[in-house]
């Protein structure tokens, strides 16, 4: 249904889990795809090949999202291979730990927002003026249900870094609009991924899916879904949204 052929798309934390996910399902709809990785770069890896092996263009990038000059090299690597970024997924974002807030370092709290915000900032506005020059992009933002419900245990500053992405999302969208780049948002929620592997019990996990109307957590595959659609030209009206993708268990 969706043909993403002549365009380039970058997929932040495309190591594992639904970034991983995504890369491989922009590959079958014949994008050349961008998979980055940074701590764990034998599993980008993988995903590299995963998409190879699908048949489409690819290629890697190494690097720390937070970390600006960096994100600067990445795009530079990615203009000089491709010449191009037409879709961006801002994906790269984890948890750090689970605290309560006073048991909450200060430097974690850091490192929650930057990962999780600061890191889709960066990247965006490096991006931006290769989007501009081609005069038409699109930009999708990985929040959280977390976003909305608070998140679950120990999870008040990622629910927050969260929330500021939603938020970031609806203005860009608003500042964007005149130069043809859409910016939407995905808001998982109980996603089948090492980040619960990490951070949630098998405990927690069974009483979050037993809260899920459709009674399972939902899995890599059906938010890559959600991804491609959105950057689809059927989804060309649709900018400064953010999709819930939760199984029903937040439908207000």
């Amino acid at each position: 249904m969706f043909s993403f052929e002549g365009k380039v798309v970058w997929v932040t934390g495309s190591s594992t889990g639904i970034g991983r996910a995504i890369a491989e399902k922009f590959a079958e709809c014949g994008a050349a795809v961008v998979v980055h990785g940074n701590s764990n770069a034998a599993e980008a890896e993988i995903t590299l090949k995963n998409v190879q092996d699908k048949g489409a263009k690819a290629h890697l990038v190494i690097g720390d999202v937070t970390d600006r000059k960096q994100v600067d090299e990445m795009v530079e690597d990615i203009k000089t291979k491709f010449g191009r970024i037409d879709i961006l997924v801002n994906n790269a974002g984890t948890m750090v730990k689970r605290a309560k807030i006073e048991d909450l370092e200060i430097e974690a709290l850091e490192k929650i927002i930057n990962i999780n915000f600061t890191s889709v900032f960066h990247v965006t506005q490096a991006v931006l003026p290769l989007m501009k020059k081609s005069g038409q992009g699109n930009i999708i933002n990985m929040t959280s249900i977390a976003a909305r419900n608070g998140g679950g245990g120990g999870a008040v500053a990622y629910a927050a870094a969260k929330g500021a992405v939603s938020t970031f999302t609806r203005g860009l969208a608003k500042e964007l609009a005149g130069d043809r780049i859409r910016v939407n948002g995905i808001a998982p929620g109980i996603i089948t991924t090492p980040f619960h592997d990490r951070y949630s019990t098998v405990e927690m996990r069974t009483a979050m899916a037993n809260q899920v109307p459709l009674g399972r957590e939902g899995t890599p595959e059906e938010i890559a879904g959600t991804a491609v659609y959105l950057a689809s030209d059927i989804a060309g009206y649709i900018t400064g949204e953010i999709i819930e993708v939760n199984g029903g268990l937040l439908t207000d």
